[in-house]
């Protein structure tokens, strides 16, 4: 199979018509997915629009490793979108690698049974943006706003890693190195199941790849022992909590044993956690608290589990409804990641948001928090953008005070990150914040009206006494 495309996208010619300046919606679409792939993957994929895949290949689609369709009301009215998917299911199933390969993206919200029924049992990644309050569906226009970070970019992440999953397994060839972990987190190993939660696995999965997690295993596993466990093992080795999904089927068996990929992978763990401890390595297992298609083997399977001290070490077993456990699951993950910021700031950080064009100026600056005993958060310049603004999101995370520096920047970059301050409790911090403002020299002209009732101070000194405003404004803030 000469798979020399590695993604190829097809859509309604009317969904990338361009406007406003900006180019086409799919064309924007093509540019952040080869954007997060190249992160990902550690090289530059090949992706290509079918206009352009007309022009260089056979009509048959057999040359591509994956289709994108970007679904919407023209998409499906399109017959020669619908045709070009049947070709690429085909050209798939001829190939005998027809394992998802194919992935939808919502232009528009559809109901399942306006789409293809080829793509009706597919999981979508939606790519549009809905106004909670009103019902009110919008296409992006500025895909760098808090709205479009919280879903367009996070749905963005899901689809790079899944590609990324499916490239890995048809061209047959181990990581290259460690895929690269777009937000610098850390692994988790999220065991395989059997076939009646392979689904549920899968929505775990992107949500912890949402927030940032290495998840493994990210390539199909073995089906004889001896290299099923040398990979298990390899992979926990980097992971430093492992999450089990246990339901009604008991697995596969490999070739060599006598025990289900579940229960293996259940085993190996329970060998780290007592060679390591639980403060190194822990685990959640998920008892589905439905069994009654159980095989007499899987029940002893889940016995064995509840009473066997052993395959207890350093695991928490819940036999809850799963949206319980996920959410028991985030809480046991947020927490840590809390407390080790926490850890790492003392509870008393400041966030000093600037703009490049500013670095010098608040140097100064910087220096007075740090004497005033605190530890300051700054932006980062340099790097691929999605990682500069990631880390504006971590900072936002974890901040106690945050001071905006208004320097040669207008008014609207102000904003801008007024509204980010604002919008910070929506990128998953819990804690209050203690204090937000701006801080600007005498003659820069900013319009105080603007940031009226936004429960902020507004600051205004000159280089000479600026060391002693920003001291005054700390103390003042945790009083």
């Amino acid at each position: 199979m000469n798979l020399e495309i590695d993604v190829l996208i097809i859509y309604s010619d009317k969904d990338n018509e361009a406007g406003g300046g900006q180019a086409g919606w799919v064309t924007q679409f093509k540019k952040f997915l080869d954007l997060m792939l190249t992160q990902v993957l550690g090289s530059k994929p090949n992706i290509l629009l079918k206009s352009e895949y007309d022009n260089m290949t056979s009509p048959k689609l057999d040359n591509a490793a994956t289709l994108v369709s970007i679904l919407s009301p023209d998409f499906i009215q399109s017959g020669q979108c619908l045709d070009n998917l049947e070709t690429f299911y085909q050209a798939a199933e001829a190939s005998g690698k027809n394992r998802n390969r194919v992935f939808k993206v919502f232009k528009n919200p559809l109901s399942v049974q306006e789409q293809p029924p080829r793509l009706r049992e597919l999981i979508g990644y939606e790519m549009y943006q809905l106004d909670s309050e009103t019902g009110e569906v919008r296409e992006y226009t500025d895909y760098f706003s808090s709205e479009a970070e919280r879903q367009y970019w996070m749905k963005m992440v899901d689809l790079a890693y899944d590609i990324y999953d499916t490239l890995l397994q048809l061209k047959g060839t181990e990581a290259k190195g460690e895929v690269k972990n777009i937000y610098k987190r850390k692994t988790i190993y999220l065991a395989e199941t059997g076939h009646d939660l392979s689904v549920q696995r899968n929505i775990i999965k992107r949500e912890l790849q949402r927030h940032g997690y290495i998840v493994t295993p990210n390539q199909t596993l073995p089906g004889n022992i001896h290299d099923l466990e040398k990979m298990v093992k390899r992979d926990l080795e980097d992971a430093s909590l492992s999450i089990h999904l246990i339901g009604a089927a008991y697995g596969e068996i490999p070739d060599g044993s006598d025990r289900s990929i579940v229960d293996l992978q259940n085993r190996y763990a329970a060998e780290k956690s007592q060679r390591v401890g639980k403060e190194q390595f822990t685990r959640l297992i998920w008892i589905s608290p439905v069994l009654v298609n159980a095989s007499d083997r899987q029940r002893a399977f889940i016995d064995n589990i509840k009473r066997d001290t052993e395959a207890q070490e350093g695991a928490e077993i819940l036999q809850t409804p799963l949206e319980d456990f996920k959410n028991i699951m985030r809480e046991e993950l947020l927490e840590a990641d809390e407390k080790k910021a926490l850890d790492e700031t003392g509870g008393k950080s400041v966030y000093l948001v600037h703009d490049r064009v500013d670095h010098q100026e608040v140097k100064p600056i910087i220096e007075a928090i740090e004497k005033s005993g605190y530890k300051v958060l700054i932006p980062a310049f340099e790097g691929e953008l999605l990682d500069l603004r990631q880390k504006h999101i971590n900072n936002l995370r974890n901040f106690d005070t945050a001071i905006i520096y208004k320097g040669k920047v207008n008014d609207q970059w102000v904003r801008m990150k007024v509204l980010d301050l604002l919008k910070a409790p929506g990128f998953g911090r819990k804690k209050p914040i203690k204090g937000k403002a701006v801080l600007t020299n005498m003659n820069s002209g900013l319009n105080l009206d603007a940031f009226k009732n936004q429960n902020l101070r507004v600051v205004q000194a000159d280089p000479r006494d600026v060391a002693e405003k920003v001291k005054s404004l700390l103390e003042e803030f945790n009083n």
